[in-house]
Parts: C-alpha cells; structure tokens; sequence
C-alpha cells in the first residue's frame, strides 16, 4: 500500500494515489467555481489531461485550459495566459504539470488582477507588498513530476525572454489553497525526466541543508528528503509503476521545496544561467554541477555532510558521500560534464556574472567570487 494522507503544512496538501478524483472538492474548497487548467504543451495532449477536464466538466466546472507554456516560461507565456483567464472569466487556476506548468500556472493566478508589470515582484526585499493581495486568484496546485516542490512553495521562476535571465516573482499567496499529489499521474513520466526531477528534489535538499543560515526545522525536512532520494529514485527509474516509490519521491520533491527557504547555494546559481541561456533541463543540470560544488565548498560542510551521510546509511563521512553522489549519477545516466547537454566555454564570463547575481548564490556555505565561480564553471563543462 502507498501512502496517503492529509497535510496542513505548508498549505493544505491532498496526499496519496488517485486522489485527483478530489479535484472538484479542491475547487469547492478554494472558493474557486470557473477554474482555468494551466499546464505545458506537452503535457496539454496526454491522457492525463484529459482525465482532469472531464473531472471539471463532470463536475460543471467547464474545461478550460491554457498550455501555451515552454519549458522555461516567460512573460509572453504569462500575458497570453493572464489574457485567456481574464476573456474567460476565470476565478481561480489549477496549475497543472512540471515545474513550467506549476510556475506559469501561479503567476496567471497572481498577475491576472494586477496592474503593475510582473518584474515589480521580484524577490527582492519587500517588493511583494506592491501587489493587490485582494486581486490574486485562489490556486490549485497539482504536480505531475517529483521534482521542483513548486506545489509547496511562495514563488514563480519566470525568464525575460529579452535579457534571458531567470527572476523569482514572491508573493505569500502565490502558496497554492490546496495541493494533490497524486503520485499515479508521475507513472507516465519519461525516464530521464524522472532522473532530472529527482535529481532536482535532491539538489534542494543538499543545498538547503547545507546552506549556513539558521532553520532548523527546514534542516530536518531537507535531510529525510535526502534519505528518501537515495532509497526511491533508483527504484522509480527501474520501475516507474512503482506507486510508492513515486509517492516518497512525491514527498521528497515537496520537502526539498520546504526546505529551500533555509537557503539554496552554488549548485543553482550556476544552473539558473546554464538553463536560461542554454535551455537545459534544470534537475539534470543541477546533477551535473553537484559533484565540483560538493567538492568546493568542503572546508565548510565537511562535518555536517558526514552527520547526513550516518544518517542516510552511507558509510566514510564526507568521501563515502561524495562517492555515493558519483555513483547515484552515473547509474541513472546522468552526463559527467555540462558540455554534454550542449554547454560551450564561449560565454562562461557571462554565466559567472549572472551566478554571482543570482538570489540562490547568497547561501552558499563558501562565499562566491569571480574567481571561483568561474573555476567551478570551468571544472563542470
């Protein structure tokens, strides 16, 4: 038997196989009674999909949907969604999908009764307070990857298509009402999708608990998150019916986004301009640029990586984890070197400008320089 149950932390979470089938109550929930279906273009086609809008419609919520969302979504992704769900007449989102289809999805939400442009909520200081709180729609998240935890989180990644540079939009109540995670709808995920995913919930586990900041309920998150990583993602990727396996590695994406407030570090602020100017997968990326970032911020994580390593039941302390980060990598075929997925050395000053930029690189446990940003961009292509 998978697990399931329900959770009030951070936000009301429907946890458990099937549970999709609540959608109509979700919505009940929410307040929410024309709901607009956001989600990507893959996904718009799939069996999946249609299962939720014949829910909807069963339910009299109509089917409306909006898949007009790359992979990395931008603000002309989200002025064509906030377009549609205002023609519409739309009260609420679900947001529906992958990372992209999540994010997108909120920030219609957000947008939609906003009259100030997207990138006056960045996340930088109190910005978010600029927003009509009042205006933002009520959100339904359901993820069908185990990888960003954006189901859980207060924030959107939304590129500039004109400077390709990543911004994280903040709002409180970008936090979605309610959230289904329904591990059967990650059965049909691709594989390398799965491992790109996994590897991501990884990474922000990792990265949040070894972030120097004080959190230390985020701490314990991060590292159960690890834990569960290590036991369920070999099994999904050699069985993906595997319903629960995918439901700890449901959790595990979830908690790596809890845990992320702690902090996230240089694994990120190199992968955020590596995606954003090459369009690679973000969880593959982040996989690639571990084992360097691991090795590089040592001095300063040494002892707490060997405490996670006892606890994971990995043996040799900081080494014995790093071999196990080496070995997980390999056996789910991801690349050693980020020129595999198409990465050049041709604009590497570039990237190391943005890294040293970018909110993730402020938690770092070793401070970031010029100097050693670009050492670690050099290392990993």
């Amino acid at each position: 038997m998978s697990p399931s149950a329900n959770w009030s932390y951070p936000t009301a979470i429907r946890f458990g196989a099937g549970r999709i089938s609540e959608l109509a109550e979700a919505c009940e929930a929410a307040g929410i009674k024309k709901p607009l279906l956001v989600t990507d273009r893959g996904l718009a086609s799939l069996p999946i999909t249609t299962q939720v809008l014949d829910l909807l419609e069963a339910a009299g919520l109509g089917r409306a949907i909006f898949s007009e969302v790359d992979p990395n979504p931008n603000e002309q992704n989200l002025e064509a969604g906030v377009k549609v769900f205002k023609s519409g007449g739309h009260d609420g989102v679900i947001a529906f999908g992958g990372g992209s289809g999540l994010d997108l999805g909120k920030l219609v939400a957000f947008q939609a009764g906003q009259t100030r442009p997207v990138w006056d909520f960045e996340d930088i200081g109190d910005w978010w307070t600029r927003a009509n709180a009042d205006m933002i729609a009520p959100i339904i998240a359901v993820p069908t990857t185990a990888g960003t935890g954006s189901e859980v989180g207060r924030a959107g990644v939304l590129t500039n298509s004109a400077t390709h540079v990543k911004k994280i939009i903040f709002h409180p109540k970008l936090l979605p009402s309610v959230t289904i995670c329904d591990p059967e709808l990650t059965v049909g995920m691709p594989k390398m999708i799965t491992v790109g995913t996994g590897m991501d919930a990884f990474a922000h586990c990792l990265e949040a608990y070894s972030s120097p900041f004080y959190h230390p309920m985020s701490q314990g998150i991060a590292l159960e998150g690890m834990r569960l990583v290590k036991e369920n993602l070999p099994l999904v990727v050699a069985d993906g019916t595997n319903i629960s396996a995918r439901a700890d590695m449901m959790s595990a994406a979830a908690m790596g986004a809890v845990a992320f407030q702690k902090g996230l570090g240089a694994i990120h602020a190199l992968s955020h301009p590596i995606g954003a100017i090459y369009n690679t997968h973000h969880g593959m990326t982040n996989a690639v640029v571990m084992p360097p970032v691991l090795m590089m911020n040592r001095p300063a994580i040494e002892d707490r990586i060997a405490r996670a390593a006892d606890y994971m039941g990995i043996s040799g302390g900081f080494d014995g984890f790093y071999d196990f980060a080496l070995k997980l990598r390999a056996d789910l075929g991801v690349p050693d070197k980020l020129s595999a997925l198409g990465v050049g050395r041709d604009r590497i000053d570039e990237m190391t400008a943005m890294a040293l930029e970018d909110p993730s690189a402020g938690g770092n446990p070793v401070t970031l320089t010029t100097e050693n940003t670009k050492a670690l961009f050099e290392a990993c292509i």
